[in-house]
């Protein structure tokens, strides 16, 4: 039932392959999308990956630098595969061992050996052993969970109610914020813009950054261990965990804990904090340290490579570029805003039209929350603002910053259309679709946005989240692109492309929620708002962010 089994070195070379009865397509399209998307990625924290109508499982073997790849139809429930790949990693492991360690990988390319009887032999004795497990009988209804759900369980749960609470106090903040933000600017010269934003930056010493994990380590037992000597109970702690020697689960396993806490208080969401403690692990297991080397140290720095990665940019992200290219094939560049009730998408999106403004384009925002009182008033407010900032430069003496606008109670994805063919007829550059706030649990909300997304097919569509949100910002995410996905028109429908991460400058160093809304979408962040005046717009600085992550 499998359609395919291989085995690779780290280095791309393929040691060896099985495929199975009947099966035509070649096995490389999904082992590549694994690599690119989840190994490269260091996203290898369940060992499982789907492509298309495959389902792939996968073990990494540090030790010989070795990586295990399973693939079989994702409708089929196969209870045997995760220990199947272990048995054939030992296995594989036992037979070539003093090969691999006197020799390398490379030379299994030019050796001949026959590992395809072994394999063989392993699959039938998990098929078998599965087969026997599965003849189990089904629970009784008394014996299942489902027999503890009561009416009482089901009416106390009133997330909706209070999802609406919260918004209200949302918005109430958020127009509290637009009167300060207009305040500000009426009294203040702001600077320049032009150019490529500049890069979210933290004042940290390398100092600090360097001994982040080893305090974060140590915190809880410092006190409980006595001094040994000048160095203190943090050396005694380790000694065991220093000198050149395998890495193994037991080993790792204290500072794991330690770190996967500090994650969680730092904003990061406790399932994607655990997801990168366990990818950090398999990563690490069976690898031998240096001489002089702290688990600790390891652990920081294969963690810190990994958040680094997962806030690098996977695409190309330059809208200034991508504008310029819209411009010379005579249409406007389309940027659709989403996200929940009061995160600031109106105001971040002023904030955006101001640098572009400053960089020279003319933009068009098109009021498409027909659902919140006050939402177009908010924006003609931005726009006079905008306006009145930067004059009318063309020959035409038109404003920079135009406002389309229907009012309320009309079909949003109506009003983007129109947006879009009045700003290509007047040759603006840019088109700003603001849509209304909304919970990720709303259907009937959801599916506008979704049609929205499919009739007009913006270039861009960015997700506006709040940097102070931890576990939330997985729930929203996910929700958002399961909704798209639903109700889209298209078999390969259009999820989100980019985050906003707004209100960064109330966080001080808990930054996490940039980690977990990367990781969750595998989409950059591209924006970061960072104050209440058009200025406070930045990029986002990886390496920054990681280091203040890491601060303890």
């Amino acid at each position: 039932m499998l359609d395919f089994f291989t085995i690779f070195s780290k280095g791309g070379i393929v040691l060896w392959c099985f495929q199975g009865t009947g099966v035509t397509e070649s096995f490389t399209g999904p082992v590549n999308a694994l690599i690119r998307s989840v190994i490269l990625q260091e996203r290898s924290g369940n060992n499982s990956y789907t492509h298309d109508a495959l389902s792939l499982k996968y073990k990494l073997d540090n030790e010989f630098e070795l990586v295990f790849v399973v693939g079989f139809q994702k409708i089929l429930t196969l209870t045997y595969v995760d220990k199947f790949i272990d048995d054939v990693q030992l296995h594989f492991r036992d037979r070539y061992k003093y090969m691999l360690e006197q020799k390398g990988a490379r030379t299994l390319l030019s050796s001949c050996f026959a590992f395809e009887d072994d394999f063989k032999m392993l699959l039938c004795e998990a098929e078998e052993s599965s087969k026997a497990r599965g003849s189990t009988s089904m629970r009784s209804f008394n014996a299942s969970l489902k027999s503890q759900k009561t009416v009482k369980s089901m009416i106390e749960t009133k997330g909706g109610d209070k999802g609406k609470e919260q918004g209200g106090k949302k918005n109430k903040n958020e127009l509290h914020i637009l009167i300060k933000s207009c305040l500000v600017v009426q009294g203040m010269q702001l600077s320049s813009m032009k150019g490529d934003l500049l890069a979210v930056d933290y004042e940290s010493s390398e100092e600090e950054e360097e001994d982040a994990v080893e305090k974060v380590v140590v915190a809880d037992t410092s006190k409980q261990i006595p001094k040994r000597g000048a160095y203190g109970g943090m050396f005694w702690m380790l000694k065991g965990l220093v000198g050149s020697k395998s890495l193994s689960q037991e080993d790792m396993e204290p500072v794991l804990e330690k770190m996967r806490d500090h994650l969680i208080a730092k904003n990061v969401a406790a399932e994607i904090a655990s997801q990168l403690c366990d990818s950090v692990a398999k990563k690490l297991e069976g690898k031998v340290m240096g001489t002089f080397t702290t688990v600790a140290s390891t652990v920081k720095g294969a963690l810190q490579d990994s958040l680094v990665q997962i806030l690098q940019p996977k695409r190309r992200v330059d809208i200034l570029r991508d504008v310029l290219e819209a411009r010379s094939q005579r249409r406007p560049f389309v940027i659709t805003f989403c996200g929940v009730n009061g995160v600031g998408k109106s105001t971040n999106l002023a904030k955006i039209s101001f640098w572009l403004i400053e960089n020279g384009f003319t933009v068009l925002i098109a009021a498409c929350d027909t659902f919140r009182a006050g939402a177009v008033e908010q924006l003609r407010t931005h726009q006079r603002r905008l306006n009145s900032l930067h004059p009318p430069q063309d020959d035409r003496g038109r404003p920079v910053v135009q406002l389309y606008e229907k009012g309320y109670g009309k079909d949003a994805a109506g009003i983007a259309m129109e947006a879009i063919t009045y700003a290509r007829n007047q040759d603006f550059d840019v088109v700003l679709v603001d849509t209304a706030g909304r919970m990720q649990d709303n259907t009937p909300l959801m599916t506008a946005l979704a049609k929205l997304i499919a009739v007009n097919m913006p270039d861009l569509v960015l997700f506006v989240g709040e940097a102070l949100v931890g576990n939330e910002a997985v729930d929203q995410l996910v929700k958002f692109n399961q909704a798209l996905a639903d109700h889209s028109m298209s078999d390969k429908p259009r999820l989100i492309d980019g985050i906003v991460l707004t209100k960064f400058d109330t966080i001080d160093d808990k930054v996490g929620a940039a980690i977990s809304m990367t990781y969750i979408t595998g989409q950059p962040i591209v924006f970061v708002g960072t104050g209440q005046t058009y200025n406070d717009l930045r990029s986002l600085n990886a390496r920054a962010v990681v280091g203040a992550l890491m601060k303890a």
